[in-house]
């Protein structure tokens, strides 16, 4: 009787499994392109890591920061796959293949760049993660790249072009997966 418990929990462990795996891949979360991007601050040092994975529709971004000022960031997708120190300007404006206005609450927005603020608590970390429905990995790593930038405050979600959220504090390039 025992071991007929311990062979019917056992493939019962495995069946479900095996459905876990494919609700997954049937949800898009799993199986697509990916790309990453370490996050850098001006002087260089490491303040975490940025990913896009390509889902059904979309793309989903995830940003894990650290050693970075606590409270309320910006944080967007660049058009340039460039972090030129100290104010990554050459990352270029946030990724807007539509040529929308910037921000979730504005009504002619957002940029497809345009990401939930990132709170980071007072040990200066903190992650944000968003699908962005209609990005896609072609148009994220087309020729010029892209690039992830934390800025110095938070994203007010409305104002063109940038959401009053100041200065570049933090930079990375996507790179494939």
């Amino acid at each position: 009787m025992m071991m007929r418990t311990i062979t019917t929990a056992a493939l019962a462990a495995f069946a479900l499994t095996g459905c876990a795996k494919t609700m997954e891949t049937g949800t898009g979360v799993t199986g697509g392109r990916t790309a990453a991007a370490a996050l850098r601050t001006a002087d260089g040092a490491d303040a975490g890591r940025a990913t896009a994975t390509e889902v059904a529709g979309g793309i989903r971004f995830t940003a894990d920061v650290m050693a970075l000022p606590a409270g309320t960031h910006g944080i967007h997708v660049h058009t340039t796959g460039a972090c030129d120190a100290p104010a990554f300007t050459s990352a270029g404006p946030h990724w807007n293949p539509a040529a929308a206005k910037h921000g979730t609450m504005n009504p002619q927005g957002p940029h497809v760049g345009d990401l939930p603020n990132l709170i980071l608590g007072t040990d200066g970390r903190g992650t944000v993660a968003v699908t962005i429905p209609g990005a896609t990995m072609d148009g994220l790593l087309d020729a010029d790249g892209a690039a992830m930038v934390v800025h110095a405050g938070a994203d007010d979600l409305m104002t063109d072009p940038s959401g009053n959220s100041g200065g570049r504090i933090a930079c990375g390039v996507f790179a494939a997966g």
